[in-house]
């Protein structure tokens, strides 16, 4: 028997280095993973950049960046501003021709509901292209998760048809009829205040009487009301 075998405790430790390392890893890249969409927003959109396929990881599917446009390698721009960018989610990849699932991202450094820089203007963009994509209005629902339930730090907001039931969920619950997108954060802010929440999701209906509907979550919206993928 070899010197090794006969000394457990040094396989033990080789073994616990071993697995230290690999978590720490994976740690790092689930922390990078977390930038996805800000690389996308900040790097993906203009194909005229220089050496934009070599910069971008998820280069535009219009672009002439290689050969593989598979859609979870790919980007898909469906509208733009000089402050906002609409595109694909991956959750639309390998989905039918109507299933729609968007974001809808600034073009700066925002995280999430939680950044004091989040722009009202988002809102109106956003329900502006999905108006585009989904045209019975009522279907349409807009939504921001709270930061502690989300997977990247870069503010997005989903664009999403609502679930069967959803609308008669929402309407029981206590929520803010508005008429102007442009005071979704505030009266989010002020409805979740009241309400005890410090953490929070967001979202928006159209209203059955004209306007639209707010209601803050602590848990994901996303999940709880939208039909989040075709599967």
């Amino acid at each position: 028997m070899s010197s090794f075998s006969k000394r457990p405790y040094v396989r033990r430790l080789i073994v616990a280095v071993f697995i230290a390392g690999t978590l720490c890893i994976a740690g790092i890249a689930s922390a990078a993973s977390r930038n996805v969409l800000w690389e996308i927003v900040s790097g993906c959109l203009d194909p005229t950049i220089p050496n934009y396929c070599t910069l971008c990881r998820w280069p535009l599917v219009t672009s002439s960046c290689g050969a593989d446009k598979r859609c979870e390698n790919t980007s898909e721009l469906w509208a733009e501003t000089a402050d906002y960018a609409a595109i694909r989610d991956i959750k639309m990849c390998n989905c039918p021709e109507g299933f729609v699932h968007g974001l809808v991202l600034p073009r700066t450094r925002v995280t999430g509901v939680e950044d004091p820089n989040r722009p009202d203007s988002i809102w109106n963009f956003a329900w502006n292209v999905a108006a585009g994509r989904i045209h019975d209005l009522s279907q349409i629902c807009l939504v921001v998760n709270p930061s502690g339930m989300r997977t990247q730090d870069q503010l997005h907001v989903h664009i999403m048809r609502l679930q069967s039931d959803a609308r008669q969920k929402l309407e029981k619950c206590s929520g803010v009829h508005i008429t102007d997108l442009n005071t979704v954060w505030k009266t989010a802010g002020k409805f979740a205040a009241d309400n005890g929440l410090r953490d929070y999701g967001v979202i928006v209906i159209q209203s059955s009487d004209g306007g639209y509907w707010v209601h803050v979550e602590k848990e994901s919206p996303e999940r709880k009301y939208g039909l989040v993928s075709c599967r």
